[in-house]
């Protein structure tokens, strides 16, 4: 019986477990607008450019590591073109718009786009193999990088309801381009309250309001006033803030035609000096090649040769006086600078009320008719996935869980067994020539009596990796020590430094109290020499003879 209760239990429990993916998956559904996964054949459904420009060609390729598969651009240095038109125009206006694809720079990316278009409705005319970098966007929006160009573009072009004209409006200060080679996904969330979210991953990665002119540039919502373009520069405005003073007088010494340079007449030519030789002479071993003619070659002349006397003396040639800066060198004159009596300042048009001017209250999106890839890439192998369009955030957050988090976490792993790979491959090599270099060590005939100890250790670095590194070390500190051993052989005695003699004391003039001490002395020890006996006095003597 208890086994049945459970059995409903799961069955319960699976029940509900599988309506919430069913409700969950139905709204996503609902907020789903466009989704392109590529699991099938873009051929048919997208339309490829047929203008001359766009050679790029597209393939349904695999992602590399991955049963999946994505729009590849597949030619370096071409330009790509391609584009898919949706069956209902999206209304950017007064609701959540989620706009998301994937992208992987398999080869990297060092010059090229790897961004989305997102067309507004075309004029009656056009036809989507015609889709070509004139075709206008609403929004532009994905990786970009070339030379100082590193971001992730937000473009937005936005009509101006008094001119008609549409204008350019770039997200300033945009997030960077991931630089790996795995795959990322990119995401922007445009609100209803004019707020815009950049995702990277996931990630948010920017924030800005559509109307910050701190956002946006340049910004939507024009200047009410402009420069006048009508307006002229009186010609009697002066912009000089200094002018030459009329009154100044050239100086009466002022000398405008004296050199900067003159002899230096102080100087005297060194003793020595060669002024009959020359710097170079012929050179006196050169000989006339035999098959030089004279008719054909011209007259032979010897090669020329560094003068020997030159080498000895301080100077050949004819001697010249060295020149020296003129004293009385001035230059050109010219009056110095004043302030401008008639000074104005730097004159600038008169600002008029701005014709163009519109106040805004959320922006005025024109709508997405069709997304498009238009691009001119360096690098092959960028390849674009699960592109998506949704009104729910968490719409977009359950398709980057489903299609691009299981993708990039085994990138990722992988990313970094090969890192570890790699830098074991590196030890691996460092290790080996190593060994080698011990090995040939190990031979060397001086070091014969050692070589067993040497081998055992090498031994025990080649069967314990981990440990190779501390090994090594020993092995190069005791090689080291055993060379000191052999050069020098061993350590030799250090010899005791002897004592330093005291110097004698200054002689000093005695007190009274010292010549009392002095006097106590001498009678003890005359009195211990009395008991000690004649015995001990004479030697004494015989050594004060002797001095």
């Amino acid at each position: 019986m208890g086994e049945a209760k459970r059995v409903s239990l799961r069955l319960i429990l699976l029940f509900l477990v599988a309506s919430s993916c069913f409700y969950q998956l139905r709204a996503s559904d609902d907020d789903k607008v466009f989704y392109e996964s590529f699991d099938e054949s873009f051929e048919g459904r997208w339309v490829v450019s047929e203008k001359n420009d766009y050679q790029g060609v597209w393939k349904h390729s695999k992602s590399e590591g991955h049963n999946d598969f994505g729009l590849l651009v597949s030619e370096k240095a071409r330009k790509y073109a391609i584009v898919k038109e949706l069956d209902e125009p999206v209304n950017l206006k007064d609701e959540t718009i989620v706009l998301q694809f994937e992208t992987r720079l398999q080869n990297g990316l060092e010059c090229g786009g790897a961004y989305l278009k997102y067309l507004r409705p075309q004029h009656a005319s056009w036809i989507a193999k015609e889709f070509d970098n004139e075709s206008p966007y609403s929004i532009m929006f994905g990786p970009d990088k070339c030379g100082t160009t590193n971001k992730v573009h937000f473009i937005i072009n936005h009509k101006n309801p008094k001119s008609g004209d549409y204008v350019e409006h770039h997200l300033k200060f945009p997030p960077s381009v991931s630089s790996d080679k795995l795959s990322h996904v990119y995401t922007a969330i445009l609100k209803p309250d004019n707020e815009l979210k950049i995702l990277i991953d996931g990630e948010e990665k920017k924030r800005a309001n559509f109307l910050s002119s701190e956002d946006f540039e340049p910004p939507l919502i024009p200047a009410k006033t402009i420069p006048d373009p009508d307006d002229k520069k009186p010609e009697d405005w002066d912009e000089r803030a200094k002018i030459p003073d009329p009154h100044a007088k050239k100086p009466d010494d002022w000398d405008e035609d004296a050199p900067m340079e003159i002899e230096d007449e102080d100087a005297v030519k060194p003793e020595g000096w060669l002024d009959d030789e020359p710097d170079e002479i012929d050179d006196p071993d050169a000989t006339k090649p035999e098959d030089w003619d004279d008719e054909e070659d011209g007259e032979w002349e010897a090669p020329k040769i560094d003068n020997p006397k030159c080498a000895t003396a301080p100077g050949c040639g004819e001697w010249k006086r060295p020149k020296k800066r003129n004293p009385a060198y001035k230059g050109k004159w010219s009056a110095p600078l004043i302030d401008n009596p008639a000074y104005k300042g730097i004159w600038k048009p008169r600002e008029i009320p701005n014709p163009n001017y519109f106040e805004l209250d959320t922006p005025d999106f024109d709508a997405i008719a069709a997304v498009g890839i238009e691009i001119w890439t360096m690098q092959d192998g960028i390849l674009f996935d699960n592109i998506l369009i949704a009104k729910d955030e968490k719409v977009a957050a359950t398709y980057r869980d489903t299609t691009w988090k299981p993708k990039f976490d085994v990138e990722k792993e992988k990313q970094k067994a090969e890192e570890a790979a790699s830098s074991t491959d590196v030890l691996a090599g460092f290790q080996k020539k190593v060994f080698d270099l011990l090995y040939q060590v190990a031979d060397i005939p001086f070091l014969s009596g050692h070589k067993q100890k040497i081998l055992d250790v090498i031994d025990k670095a080649e069967k314990q990796p981990n440990l190779t590194i501390g090994i090594l070390v020993s092995i190069v500190v005791g090689m080291f020590s055993i060379l000191l051993k052999i050069i020098f052989g061993g350590k030799k005695p250090v010899k005791p430094e002897p004592e330093p003699e005291p110097e004698p004391e200054p002689e000093q003039e005695p007190t009274a109290e010292i010549s009392k001490q002095e006097e106590s002395s001498s009678g003890e020890k005359a009195e211990e020499n009395e008991d000690n006996g004649a015995a001990a006095i004479a030697p004494r003597k015989r050594a004060q003879r002797q001095a």
